[in-house]
């Protein structure tokens, strides 16, 4: 009787213990596995998102600048994007694209285009996001 009793205070204690090493580590690797194909599917469309912010944020200061060209510019040459700033016509946080650079005014006679950098933060490459991107560019910048 006594052995008996001993063997189904093991089979308790055995059973109450918890989780071994080996079955946390299956978890874990099933986590990771999760993780990493849903990061495979959310990265593409948050690159998509951020040329799409730039894209919105460029229109917004090319807005800016045309209202300050057609109704505080003095010279009437192309404002920056300090002159928007202290004119008001554009909040000094706005001024930055989602990576982190100013955004750039080039004028041309009275067509006025808003660049940003891109991700590569250097200009004149293929990432350049400009203010009248269509959805097309958008995909393929975003797909760079």
């Amino acid at each position: 009787m006594k052995v008996k009793a001993n063997r189904i205070r093991r089979v308790k204690r055995a059973a109450s213990r918890g989780v071994t090493l080996v079955e946390v580590l299956i978890v874990l690797a099933i986590m990771a596995i999760i993780a990493g194909g849903a990061t495979a599917l959310v990265f593409p469309r948050f690159k998509e998102s951020q040329v799409r912010g730039a894209v919105l944020s460029a229109g917004v200061i090319k807005t800016a600048a045309q209202q300050y060209l057609h109704l505080d510019s003095a010279t009437g040459a192309c404002p920056t994007i300090k002159e928007l700033v202290d004119g008001k016509h554009l909040d000094k946080g706005k001024t930055d694209d989602p990576w982190g650079t100013q955004f750039k005014i080039q004028c041309d006679g009275d067509e006025i285009t808003v660049i940003s950098a891109g991700r590569d933060r250097k200009e004149n490459t293929p990432d350049d996001v400009k203010d009248d991107f269509k959805d097309a560019d958008i995909k393929r910048v975003a797909g760079l």
